[in-house]
């Protein structure tokens, strides 16, 4: 369903009081020592302890009830068409129920899934445009979609990446899903687009649907993308020996998804974290695809990594928003001054082992979700998805 005041602008004093426990989405930092936030016109711009902060005068307030507050999260790869509608799976409002989910902003890998889409260079273009234009005019329940990611296929020059940037594409759709399957060519392409400052990511693993093809660590090397899509396969993963050889040589951000080998991914982790690299780890979904839409898939993500992966919760949590938003240059994720206030606030699930929220995640446990935030506007309260939170924050004025 759409969200009225998705289009509106946030105005406003907003203060989140008596908050349990704030995640900051810093993996070097991820637990803040805060009970309070404040927002004023969509944007952070304080958080402590709320006997230090000036509370007076919110336009909103919420009681968090003891609840968990973190960054919004953030899927990294998402394959959306148009509105809050999906042929690939014949499903409306799947993104209003990854709102649901916690997550708040959601990154097209490339609008593949639109039937009949052009791959000639004036068409490919004009779809981009466009996609770009209505996921920014329309946002379903106010979650924010980056979209607009054209897959480069052979017979772009450089005026066709300077052209998209200049009309506001910011994305390329996975490498590989087109008719460039070459390292060489797509370097170029790639760098291209990266002059004109177009963010890219390329197909990892073997092929996902016809007319995508087994793309290689080689190739990945080669390509030079800016992230590493679904390094653990969408669905195929490549051999182990090339996955390390990803993690070790890839300065880019690595993107684990759910709908790839698990196997795969707790590798990528372990070698991630083995290397220094853990602040690389990004997560996505990778929906709506051939098996399925997942509302609950990037926390779903974070618990079997805590728990699998031997990671606590908190860093865990941060790999679905801050390392995101700093690997793609977002303005959320962050608990930061001036970044965008998107939240979501959650508790342990009702009857859930673990002593508190964190280590129920860390024991494979998904929270339940009690209010999201949008630049400043609550978006959803109870979620329909989630298990049913112990506590659930309340909007008191």
């Amino acid at each position: 369903m759409a969200d009225a005041a998705a289009s509106e602008s946030a105005s406003g004093k907003l203060v989140i009081r008596n908050i349990g426990l704030m995640l900051s989405g810093k993996i070097e930092d991820p637990i803040y020592d805060a009970d309070c936030l404040i927002a004023v016109d969509g944007k952070i711009t304080q958080w402590g302890r709320e006997k230090d902060l000036d509370t007076e005068g919110a336009d909103t307030l919420i009681d968090a009830n003891g609840t968990t507050l973190a960054p919004g999260l953030i899927d990294s790869h998402i394959h959306p068409v148009v509105g809050d509608y999906t042929p690939r799976q014949q499903q409306l409002h799947w993104i209003d129920s990854t709102l649901h989910g916690g997550v708040t902003t959601m990154i097209s890998a490339g609008e593949v899934h639109m039937p009949g889409r052009p791959k000639d260079v004036v068409g490919l273009k004009a779809m981009a445009i466009a996609s770009q234009r209505w996921y920014e005019n329309f946002r379903p329940s106010g979650v924010k979609v980056h979209a607009g990611a054209p897959v480069i296929e052979h017979g772009m020059v450089e005026e066709d990446f300077a052209e998209l940037a200049k009309s506001g594409v910011k994305l390329l759709g996975e490498v590989g899903l087109g008719t460039v399957k070459d390292g060489k060519t797509a370097r170029q392409m790639v760098d291209w687009a990266r002059k004109y400052g177009i963010q890219s990511t390329i197909h990892t693993g073997g092929p996902s649907i016809p007319g995508s093809g087994l793309i290689d660590a080689d190739m990945v090397l080669e390509t030079g993308t800016d992230v590493v899509g679904h390094i653990n396969g969408g669905h195929s993963a490549l051999p182990d020996d090339q996955i390390v050889c990803l993690c070790e040589n890839c300065k880019a951000a690595l993107e684990i998804v759910h709908n790839g080998n698990e196997r795969a991914a707790l590798l990528t982790l372990n070698t991630a974290r083995e290397l220094g690299k853990l602040d690389q780890l990004i997560l996505g979904t990778d929906g709506p695809a051939g098996s399925g839409v997942q509302p609950l898939g990037i926390m779903r993500m974070v618990a079997m990594l805590s728990a699998l992966g031997n990671v606590p919760a908190e860093i865990a949590f941060c790999f679905a928003n801050g390392n995101t938003a700093r690997r793609r240059n977002l303005d959320c994720g962050l608990i930061e001054a001036g970044r965008s206030a998107d939240f979501v606030l959650m508790d342990q699930a009702q009857h859930a082992p673990g002593k508190h929220i964190l280590d129920s995640v860390a024991l494979g446990n998904l929270p339940g979700v009690g209010m999201t935030i949008i630049d400043g506007i609550v978006r959803s309260q109870r979620s329909r998805n989630t298990p049913p939170a112990w506590r659930i924050p309340e909007i008191i004025g």
